[in-house]
Formats: C-alpha cells, sequence, structure tokens
C-alpha cells in the first residue's frame, strides 16, 4: 500500500484556492521525499499541459459542486 502524505496550506505545502490551488515547490519535494513520486512543476505549455488541462477540465464539467480547487489549477495553468 502506498504511503499517504499529508500537506497544508498553513505549512506552505500548497496554495490556497484563492491563490491558484496547486502544490508549492515545498509540497512536491516533500511528497517525492516520501512517496517517492516525481512531480514536476507546472507547464506552460506542451504535452504534460495539454493533458492535465484535459484532465481537469473533465473534472470540473462532472463535479455536482463548485470544484473550487479545480477552477483554480485550471486558471494557475493558464488552460483555456
Amino acid at each position: 500500500m502506498p504511503k499517504s502524505t499529508s500537506l497544508s496550506v498553513g505549512r506552505g505545502e500548497k496554495l490556497p484556492a484563492s491563490k491558484g490551488a496547486g502544490l508549492t515547490a515545498k509540497g512536491r519535494a516533500k511528497l517525492n521525499r516520501s512517496t517517492g513520486s516525481k512531480l514536476k512543476a507546472p507547464q506552460k505549455s506542451g504535452g504534460r499541459h495539454n493533458s492535465f488541462c484535459a484532465r481537469m477540465k473533465g473534472v470540473v464539467r462532472k463535479s455536482k459542486g463548485p470544484a473550487t480547487r479545480a477552477r483554480a489549477s485550471l486558471k494557475r495553468w493558464n488552460c483555456r
């Protein structure tokens, strides 16, 4: 079973939805250390950028609630 990592806005590991949501560099480093993953910073353009935008747009469309964090991350990644 994979390890679970607790990330907090208060400790500066992720941004609040009002500031664009998503992980900070500190949060990505903590997650990478604890789980062995290889998370990278947001990209301005390219394949990874397009893939992320497509996935998040699907999350927003299918959500029954406001999907605030998903909408904020779309804005931060400059998805149209």
